[in-house]
């Protein structure tokens, strides 16, 4: 078998392409590529907003950072996180993740759990250091235990847990003004669970192909066929016309990007594993939301996998998944040395 003729079918529960759906419980559905891509640049469906919460909380936190921003708040706040990003060099990034690989590849022995081991570790202690924190090391749990409560529906004990993983992460962070410290803490989150699920999902399917195949196409055809983040929410907050449907105000808008990135109209044979086709993937969104630490998290996944493609094998095992709605992460994937 060659490259060309692997084939990854849809994770369980991908819906098909196909106009958008309204469920009078679950609000509108969409799932083809133009579709998504049109509600992601229409200002008339915005991200659900967070609530204020009480300083150094999970709600503040949720409340302050750009992502669940109201649209007059948005722009600063993301200018803030843009220009944090823009003082990482991506190459730095990759260069530091490829290092904790190798050393960790080292202390391991024979066998290595990417996702206990790797797969958070690795970009988050690596992603806190250049931020400033100042126990990146300490950070790394508490990055997680905050992504765990991060989305809504989580129970009170994880928000609690947070609660205090905020609080932590904001007496790491270097001083500023509250939203500055907050969306520094925000870019962590955000890259926690995303991260790790790319990492998973490029070390299960892209250990097996020849080293010719580039690590950066490797990449963005699992971000196309096997995304960590399989969807994100939008409501509508004005009348919108969607490829023939009425959208009315108040509308609940969910958006799958990976239906979306399997839609034949904008790939072709979209079920076949090609690294390096044309086309990008939606995964990382879209328009003025669009994720901005898009080659940040692909130069630190980038960094973990070219290791792991050197020097590993996988170790043949079903993998289970994390039980999340729009996020895809494995729970295991062990590799072994060569």
């Amino acid at each position: 078998m060659t490259v060309n003729d692997l084939v990854i079918a849809p994770a369980p529960g991908t819906p098909p392409c196909a106009p958008p759906a309204f469920d009078p419980d679950t609000g509108w559905t969409v799932t083809r590529h133009a579709d998504v891509r049109a509600v992601l640049a229409d200002a008339s469906c915005q991200v659900p907003v967070a609530p204020d919460g009480a300083p150094g909380t999970l709600a503040w936190l949720r409340g302050s950072v750009s992502r669940f921003s109201a649209p007059h708040r948005h722009p600063t706040r993301r200018a803030a996180g843009v220009a944090v990003l823009a003082a990482l060099d991506p190459d730095g990034l990759r260069a530091a993740a490829a290092r904790l690989t190798g050393d960790a590849l080292d202390r391991a022995g024979d066998r290595l759990d990417v996702m206990a081991t790797l797969a958070r570790r690795v970009p988050l202690s690596v992603l806190a250091a250049r931020l400033g924190l100042a126990d990146p090391d300490a950070a790394v749990p508490a990055v997680t235990a905050v992504a765990a409560a991060y989305h809504p529906g989580a129970d009170a004990a994880r928000v609690a847990v947070a609660d205090r993983a905020v609080a932590a992460l904001v007496a790491m962070t270097p001083p500023g003004p509250p939203e500055e410290v907050a969306n520094r803490v925000g870019l962590l989150v955000q890259a926690c669970d995303a991260t790790a699920g790319l990492i998973g999902a490029a070390t299960r399917h892209g250990l097996p192909l020849p080293s010719t195949v580039p690590t950066g196409d490797l990449l963005a055809e699992v971000l196309r066929l096997d995304p960590p983040v399989r969807g994100t929410r939008r409501v509508a907050v004005a009348p919108v016309r969607l490829a023939g449907r009425d959208l009315a105000p108040g509308d609940e808008v969910l958006l799958r990007f990976d239906a979306a990135n399997r839609d034949p109209a904008a790939h072709a044979d979209p079920d076949r594993f090609a690294p390096g086709r044309p086309g990008v993937a939606l995964t990382f969104g879209a328009g003025p939301r669009g994720c901005p630490g898009e080659r940040h998290a692909l130069a630190l996944a980038a960094g973990v996998v070219q290791v792991l493609r050197h020097r590993c094998r996988t170790v043949p095992a079903p993998v289970t998944h994390e039980p999340h709605a729009l996020l895809r992460v494995a729970t295991k994937i062990e590799v072994e040395n060569r």
